[in-house]
This record gives C-alpha cells, structure tokens and sequence, in this order.
C-alpha cells in the first residue's frame, strides 16, 4: 500500500511498541513522527513517560516530545493546534507525518475534530462523580440512558469516565454529548488517514509492562521523581498524574519498600492500559488492528 499521501496513526496500549514500529516505517516511508501521548509531552519525564531516547531521536526527526514545563497545564486542544502546524509542515517538506501515542482523546481529535463544549462547573462535576461512585457504574450508567438515550451503543456500559463526561454534558448544557460531536469541524477526511492499532494479548502486554517498571528504575526513574518533586507542581496539574510519581515519592518518604513501589507502578500501568484497551474497543473499531508477532510481515506490506 503507498502512503505517501496519507497520515498515518500509530495507536495502542503502553508497552506495545508502538515507537519502535513508528521508526521502522519512518525509514522506510521517509517520516516523521508527531507524539500523541499527553504524558510524554512534559520536559522533565522522560523516563516515567517512556520517552523515545537519545539514539532513536537521532535516527528519525521526531516532534511534540519533551518541550512542556511539568509546572504548565496543557490541553488537548493546545495539542491539536500544533499538531496540525506540523503536519502541514512535514507535508511542505514532501515527508510522511506517522502520529504516535496512546492518547485516544488526541486522535480523536484529530480524526473527528474538537468538540467545543461549555466549561462545567467543578461543583457540578464533583457532584457527578461522587453520585457515581456511591451508586456505583451499573446504576449510574442505567441513569445517563433515562437522562440522555442517545449515548446508547455509543458509550460501553464499563466505560466510567466517558460515562461521567456524557451525564455532566447533559445535565449542565441540556444538550447529548452525541449531538456536540455532530456540531464538530472536522480538519481532515477520513480516506487522508491510514490507521494502525497494535492489539496485544493482554499477557503478553503485562510481561511487557513488568520488564519495562524494571528498566524504568534501571534508567534512573528514582532521580527523575526527586528532581520533579522540587518543582512543587499543583496538585491538579495533569504532570502530577503520570504514574510512578506517588509511589516512588511514597518510596523516598520511606512511607513503602523499593518492592512495593515496583508492583505499584505495575500494578497501576495495567490498569492504564487496560483502559487504553477499552477505549480502542469502543472509538477505533475502523482502525486495522496488528497483531504484534507480524509487524515484520506489516512492514514489508506497507511502502
């Protein structure tokens, strides 16, 4: 297949190898590679965010990574706008633009525009989210279907955030969360986009995501905590949710052994790509899925 002309987007969970196979085909397509994961934007994370490394910026041009101040809030929509300078950019210059990540709020963006919703209020959402928690998804979700039926078959039933983001939207703005995305400019058609998710079975991704906690304190994943945390970042700041900040903090607190930090980190990453997972179920079921074992056999299909 030739891709010269299109964009192409690289998805899947954390530790899928996504960056690695985004190399590859940069080099064989003459690409470039545009980030699309929100953690891996911040300047002082680059070992919890699994950042691309040195040796393999120096193999390809690669764009978005590393440039945010971990004191600085920053938005999809900030993303997007210079997302799409890029791309013009890497177009002008007769090169490929390979967008990579594991934030499906970013390609959602891209593919199908942002949508411009009203700022709820935070009593209103806070008001939301702990009704959740104390009826618990089940109940919560038969809920949003009487308050807004439309979100039906749109929104999976375990799905708690989008859940929580679909009721808030109704409640405050009177209007389905369906008929804001339909309100939405889109900045590219769908044929413009070549899609690629790596679907992984889940064992072999928790494999994968053990082996890379263990390199992460390999690589100096406790110094980069220490450092971060002289910043003093808000607490609401989006940096201060990338995971292995409070365990390891807990760890120099001496408040839990190395070991425990460890399986925390672990622990919580699973549950992060398990996510991940739920969302690609759910918003890319056009994206053509990869099985990892034959990325060798995709590559050499792809030119």
């Amino acid at each position: 297949m030739d891709l010269k002309s299109k964009i192409i987007l690289i998805a899947g969970p954390t530790a899928s190898g996504k960056s690695n196979f985004a190399i590859k085909l940069a080099k064989k397509i003459k690409g470039e590679i545009i980030n699309a994961d929100s953690m891996q934007v911040y300047k002082q994370l680059q070992i919890l965010t699994a950042r691309p490394k040195k040796k393999d910026l120096k193999k390809i041009k690669h764009h978005l990574y590393g440039f945010c101040d971990v004191k600085k809030k920053y938005s999809t929509g900030q993303w997007l706008k210079l997302l799409l300078m890029k791309i013009k950019d890497i177009r002008k210059r007769k090169k490929v633009p390979i967008v990579v990540g594991g934030t499906g709020l970013y390609f959602k963006a891209l593919t199908d525009g942002l949508v411009k919703i009203p700022n709820v209020p935070t009593n209103v959402r806070n008001k939301i989210r702990l009704m959740q928690k104390k009826m618990g998804q089940k109940n919560f979700y038969n809920k949003l279907l009487k308050l807004d039926p439309l979100i039906k078959n749109k929104i999976e039933k375990n799905d708690v955030q989008r859940s929580i983001r679909a009721y808030e939207i109704k409640y405050h703005t009177k209007i389905s969360i369906i008929k804001w995305f339909e309100k939405t400019k889109k900045y590219f058609s769908s044929d413009e986009f070549f899609k690629l998710y790596i679907d992984y079975p889940r064992e072999d991704l928790i494999n994968r995501i053990n082996l890379r906690v263990e390199d992460m304190f390999i690589d100096g994943a406790i110094g980069e905590v220490g450092r971060f945390n002289k910043f003093k970042v808000k607490r609401e700041n989006s940096s201060n949710k990338v995971i292995g900040i409070k365990e390891i903090t807990n760890f120099l607190n001496k408040q839990t052994t190395l070991d425990q930090a460890k399986d925390l980190i672990a622990i919580k990453t699973r549950q992060y790509a398990k996510r991940q997972v739920t969302w690609a179920r759910g918003q890319m079921q056009s994206w053509q899925k990869i099985n990892p074992k034959n990325l060798s056999l995709t590559l050499k299909k792809l030119k």
